[in-house]
């Protein structure tokens, strides 16, 4: 039996745990930003401690930290466990009086928490995936404006977090990079093995893109890119992943979909990319994707061989006379 009351689980944890992955944050390196963020929420707060936290499956993570050197704590006594289940900040002026902590051991021992006051950092896509907070060793009750002013500074982090996942996707299309999408994919392989759940892939070639860019020129090229991205997104769920992984290339990773579905993705957007409407070409031309699919194996010894099989598959299609969707049998 805990010595402490277990920490509320937010409904969307699943998704949560995703978004955090999908973040990359848990082999964050040192960011001077974050530093500095931090360094002004303990001085406007005047508080020894301050955390910027992260809340993984089993564990509360520190990406910086302030007062207090350990790198992480267990997720059944972290503060911030509680915080990420709420929608605004959670001030605890003395946690010896409080239920919820007094028991805690970062109470009882060191370092000795009286008070903490903590705003959660709330992802684009509206997960919570940990706090930024400050902490003190006497109780203490913060004012109305030192409470909007840690909720700002959370604001100011959670964007910075963001800049640095966007510096990993196209600039053009704002898909993800073709690093950042094999990466990802590697773990939602691994969860869906984990989940026994089938995990397909989509990839899709422009035909003759160098020819549009030669004939109409780049900004042709950027504007079929740009169209051909948010038609993936139009078709993908908000679950999937998709990533400009070549020049021409865009790749689909479909959790929880059969090869069927895929292809049947891949088909229409195939057919949707038939009625793109392109402002800077010099005349009517109409775009055609080729495409490869396929499905999760269970000789897949990583994402990279799935990754191959589907390219592998997209390139039958142009040898096959493009315009068309191959799909690949798992081996």
């Amino acid at each position: 039996m805990s010595p402490f009351p277990d920490y509320p689980v937010p409904v969307d944890e699943l998704q949560r745990l995703r978004s955090l992955e999908r973040h990359d944050l848990l082999n964050h390196r040192k960011d001077p930003h974050l530093d500095r963020l931090l360094e002004l929420a303990t001085e406007l707060l005047d508080t020894p401690i301050g955390l910027i936290s992260l809340i993984d499956a089993d564990r509360q993570l520190f990406i910086a930290r302030q007062g207090l050197e350990i790198e992480e704590t267990p997720r059944k006594m972290a503060f911030c466990a509680h915080a990420i289940a709420g929608n605004g900040v959670l001030v605890v002026p003395d946690a010896l009086e409080d239920p919820r902590f007094n028991t805690n051991p970062l109470v009882l021992e060191e370092p000795r928490i009286r008070f903490y006051a903590g705003a959660p950092l709330t992802s684009e896509d509206g997960h919570n995936l940990g706090t930024l907070c400050v902490i003190d060793r006497k109780p203490r009750q913060p004012s109305d404006q030192q409470i909007r002013l840690l909720e700002r500074i959370a604001e100011l982090a959670m964007r910075e977090i963001e800049m640095r996942r966007q510096s990993l996707h196209c600039p053009i299309t704002h898909l993800l990079g073709r690093s950042l999408f094999l990466q990802l994919g590697e773990l939602e392989l691994r969860h869906a093995r984990e989940r026994q759940v089938p995990l397909s892939l989509v990839i899709l070639d422009i035909d003759n893109f160098r020819m549009i860019n030669s004939r109409s020129g780049h900004k042709a090229g950027d504007e079929v890119l740009v169209k051909v991205a948010d038609l993936c997104r139009s078709h993908a769920a908000d679950q999937d992943l998709i990533g400009r992984v070549g020049d021409e290339e865009f790749a689909i990773l479909l959790i929880n979909s059969t090869d069927e579905q895929a292809t049947w993705l891949a088909e229409s957007v195939l057919e949707g990319a038939h009625h793109i409407g392109v402002s800077s070409f010099h005349s009517e031309q109409q775009i055609h994707l080729s495409g490869g699919v396929t499905t999760m194996s269970d000789t897949d010894a990583d994402f990279a061989g799935m990754f191959q099989r589907a390219t592998k598959a997209s390139e039958l299609a142009r040898i096959n006379g493009r315009d068309q969707i191959v799909a690949m049998e798992r081996e």
